[in-house]
């Protein structure tokens, strides 16, 4: 491939992500400017304001780490994991007390084991 394609393929993808900037801007200011006035009687926003206003919520809400999908699942499968890991190193004595002092705290099914269901085999009439 010579310098010439990538330099348009580069141009072009500038072009559109300049696009969809301004196009996610003008809808922003647009639903800023019907909606918030009305419901909460705050003032309407220029254009320049509706760029801040996405900046600082990216900020605030998003971060610049690149967007990993399944940010929050991934976490939360980590900390089971170590929690897992550190649960394994206790005495029984020491892992019931320790659930125990976690449902007081956070309830009642925290560390609640999914209990296996019986089987039609294994049942006994009634």
């Amino acid at each position: 491939m010579d310098r010439k394609f990538w330099l348009l393929r580069g141009l072009r993808f500038f072009f559109f992500a300049a696009l969809f900037i301004t196009v996610a801007g003008f809808a922003t200011q647009a639903l800023w400017n019907w909606l918030m006035p009305a419901l909460f009687r705050l003032p309407t926003i220029t254009l320049g304001q509706t760029f801040g206003l996405l900046l600082l919520s990216r900020i605030l809400f998003g971060g610049f780490r690149g967007g990993r999908p399944g940010g929050w699942a991934r976490k939360r499968r980590e900390w089971q994991q170590r929690m897992a890991g550190r649960l394994e190193h206790l005495s029984p004595e020491a892992r019931e007390k320790f659930r125990q002092q976690m449902r007081s705290r956070c309830g009642a099914g925290w560390g609640r084991q999914p209990e296996p269901s019986a089987t039609p085999a294994t049942q006994q009439p009634a």
